[in-house]
């Protein structure tokens, strides 16, 4: 599995460090694509692109071909940007579904479309989105958000589809909680013991990249278990 290109949005959060982290362990390049200013830490091996508007189409592409000049093209794409919010309709607004929609959709949409013809020149590439297990049943206050991540859900289905006769798979992980300090912040006092660690998220996505999953698309798989090991 050594030595593919791999992009990850979001790559300076949580989740998107273990990633990447995870993706340059195995000797692949990676290049960490997030709307922040400045990386946190660097990624041996890769690349960063800091502030990267994923809502802003030519941002995106000039993204892409940076990443294309230095590399020679693109094998994986990993869409982890996004956004969460809680807010009842009844007390909150529409903007947040649009808002929603923009972060979880829009911006997968954005960088895939821009990233695609590429994609399908390797010779095993593959796209792996951050879908949702709350999208599946939403409850109060998950509406806006929901909506977005069923979304996501879609157009995974829907791509996969699309490049069934090509070399490309399409997949969706559907995490519950995830284990951050931004969600332990957020709720504190929770039981975290069955919130989902990124490690076990980052072992996921790279089974999806691998070419064990070759002959995997268009699944939605929920990871759903607080084993830390």
């Amino acid at each position: 599995m050594s030595g593919q290109t791999v992009i990850i949005t979001g790559g300076y959060g949580a989740l998107g460090r273990v990633v990447s982290e995870a993706f340059a362990a195995a000797g692949d390049r990676v290049v960490r694509v997030d709307f922040a200013s400045a990386p946190p830490d660097t990624i041996v091996g890769g690349i960063d692109l800091s502030g990267v508007d994923l809502l802003d189409q030519q941002a995106v592409d000039n993204a892409i071909s940076q990443v294309v000049d230095r590399f020679g093209g693109i094998d994986v794409l990993v869409n982890i940007a996004g956004g969460f919010i809680w807010e009842t309709l009844e007390q909150g607004s529409v903007a947040a579904w649009e808002r929603m929609f923009s972060m979880n959709v829009k911006s997968l949409a954005t960088i895939t479309k821009s990233a695609l013809p590429y994609l399908k020149q390797s010779s095993a590439g593959r796209i792996v989105n951050i879908g949702a297990g709350a999208a599946l049943q939403a409850a109060a206050g998950m509406g806006a958000y929901a909506a977005s991540k069923s979304g996501v859900h879609r157009l995974t289905e829907a791509l996969a589809a699309e490049l069934a006769d090509s070399n490309v798979t399409v997949n969706a992980v559907l995490p519950s909680i995830i284990d951050t300090p931004a969600n332990r912040a957020d709720m504190p006092g929770a039981d975290t013991s069955q919130w989902v660690k990124p490690q076990a998220i980052a072992d996921v996505i790279l089974f999806l990249a691998s070419p064990a999953a070759r002959s995997i698309s268009g699944a939605l798989i929920p990871v759903t278990r607080g084993q830390a090991h």
